[in-house]
């Protein structure tokens, strides 16, 4: 049922927003519902990220990785999760966090340098963002296997860049999943730039997805701005974890439509042209949106309607969020060693001194 298309992998709904011949049968058998949250969980994703951004460029959070364009990869697999999985983010993965249940206000103070951002609500299987590259993939396989020894139905997911592909622990990852046939998966947003290092020199192989025979799992690359194939690849892995089958390699072909961080210029290494042709001609939102008009699915009330109320939303977090009491400073040196060693200790009795007086 999936075809394989030239450079991004399998594609249901193509940029013109009209969907392949495969497209359509997959389309079908999606309830309404699911068709609507599809859209409104990528605008709704896509909101808040502009507005972190602003809110960064006016030192009311520190710097921070935009999802802008990624929107689509990270709505199509959260959605074909349940609550019972795992999940091992990357530092980009906010609209995943959403999807899961991580509030808001939660995710602004992790930009906060709150560690009260990494602190999900009750029920919610979300580890805090891996900010060193690629460590969260031997956790996620970790997870996985402590499922599969327990005989619980869980899957576990790594999401990461095409950077992490490059460090050893996504090899160990993928070889232990291998070996000993885990509910894993391993999902690879690929938006063509660690940084500023292009894929082409991240490895000498044309794809991430075919790194798979090497570890005898399953690797699928799919249109990582394709919300319906995305689900789709993401449903067929989560199943086959589910039934024994072992772990998946996904690589999503996407593309960020700004910067690495806040701290970045993407112009010095992106090729205008290059930028113009995925934010202008592949935006994901773009292309569902066009699809849901076309089947009478959303309108332009609908969306007017939808975005106030993202945008209220939003907007109540970012107060919550500022509101939120200050930590004591002596939480600089929380959280980090079970046991303070001798010489954090004595840096930090004067502060203790000082918040005992207050």
């Amino acid at each position: 049922m999936l075809r394989q298309m030239e450079k991004v992998g399998l594609q249901y709904l193509q940029p013109d927003g009209t969907l392949t011949p495969e497209g359509e049968v997959a389309w079908k058998p999606i309830e309404r519902p699911l068709k609507i949250e599809f859209y409104k969980w990528m605008r709704k994703i896509r909101l808040f990220d502009q507005r972190a951004v602003i809110l960064q460029r006016q030192g009311r959070i520190g710097t921070y990785a935009p999802l802008q364009g990624q929107e689509a990869a990270q709505v199509g697999s959260a959605l074909a999760l349940n609550r019972e999985d795992w999940i091992f983010p990357s530092y980009r993965e906010h609209g995943v966090a959403m999807i899961a249940g991580m509030p808001l206000k939660q995710i602004l103070l992790y930009w906060m340098g709150r560690v009260e951002g990494c602190r999900p609500p009750e029920g919610v299987k979300l580890f805090p963002p891996a900010v060193p590259i690629a460590t969260q993939i031997p956790h996620a396989a970790g997870a996985a296997w402590a499922s599969k020894l327990k005989g619980e139905p869980s899957v576990a997911v790594a999401y990461f860049g095409d950077g992490a592909t490059s460090e050893g622990d996504f090899h160990e990852g993928l070889n232990f999943a291998g070996v000993f046939r885990l509910p894993v998966i391993f999902f690879c947003q690929n938006n063509q730039y660690a940084i500023s290092v292009p894929f082409s020199r991240q490895t000498a192989t044309e794809t991430v997805a075919e790194k798979a025979a090497a570890y005898a799992i399953r690797g699928v690359r799919v249109d990582g701005n394709d919300v319906l194939a995305v689900y789709t690849v993401m449903n067929e892995a989560v199943e086959r974890a589910r039934t024994g089958e072992g772990a998946t390699l996904i690589e999503a072909v996407t593309y960020r439509h700004g910067a690495h961080t806040t701290a970045d210029d993407a112009g010095r290494y992106r090729e205008q042209e290059e930028a113009r042709e995925w934010v202008e001609l592949r935006d994901p939102l773009t292309r569902y949106r066009k699809l849901l008009e076309a089947e009478g699915l959303w309108s332009e009330a609908e969306e007017r309607d939808w975005e106030a109320c993202c945008k209220q939303e939003i907007e109540e977090a970012v107060r919550a969020a500022e509101s939120a009491e200050a930590p004591p400073a002596s939480h600089l040196f929380a959280h980090v060693f079970a046991d303070l060693p001798p010489s954090l200790v004595r840096q930090r009795e004067p502060l203790l001194r000082q918040e005992e007086e207050k």
